[in-house]
């Protein structure tokens, strides 16, 4: 029987050291703002995870960036040494696991490169998708670099 997205998210997390509690939100936390209304927080404690392809190299690139800020593409392009395109939502499926609106920060299908927005290390915790548009759970910037390997970088301009 496959795993639950939810579930392989709590596992990612316990393998990473994490101890996390997934919220099964009444509504939608698939947008920024929806996850901030439930959550009770502002827009800019939501960790959104931005699926992107590296033009060159294929690999899958995901960014964590708060949840007020827009990426600048090319800023980022620039930052990490290569160019971006988003991924089609089928692309992210077969390649995270993950439904647009639900992708986790960890517990992708395979290993991707990830980059957090220098903005999320500011605040106390922070509340990231957890693998469905309506599941969420709490957690801070330090324990998703522990968790993902991820650099840290600037997202806007």
């Amino acid at each position: 029987m496959a795993i639950s997205s939810t579930d392989r998210v709590r596992q990612a997390a316990a393998d990473a050291g994490l101890t996390i509690e997934i919220r099964e939100m009444p509504s939608s936390t698939r947008t920024a703002e929806d996850a901030a209304n439930a959550c009770g927080c502002s827009v800019s404690e939501i960790c959104k995870s931005l699926v992107f392809l590296g033009k060159t190299s294929g690999e899958i690139v995901l960014l964590l960036v708060s949840g007020s800020n827009r990426v600048d593409e090319a800023a980022v392009a620039q930052r990490i040494g290569e160019e971006l395109g988003r991924a089609d939502g089928r692309t992210v499926r077969e390649r995270t696991g993950f439904a647009i609106g639900g992708v986790a920060p960890i517990g992708h299908l395979a290993p991707v490169k990830v980059y957090l927005d220098e903005d999320l290390t500011r605040f106390e915790g922070i509340w990231a998708a957890a693998g469905a548009p309506n599941a969420v759970f709490a957690t801070t910037a330090s324990d998703l670099l522990k968790a993902t390997g991820a650099t840290v970088i600037r997202m806007t301009p």
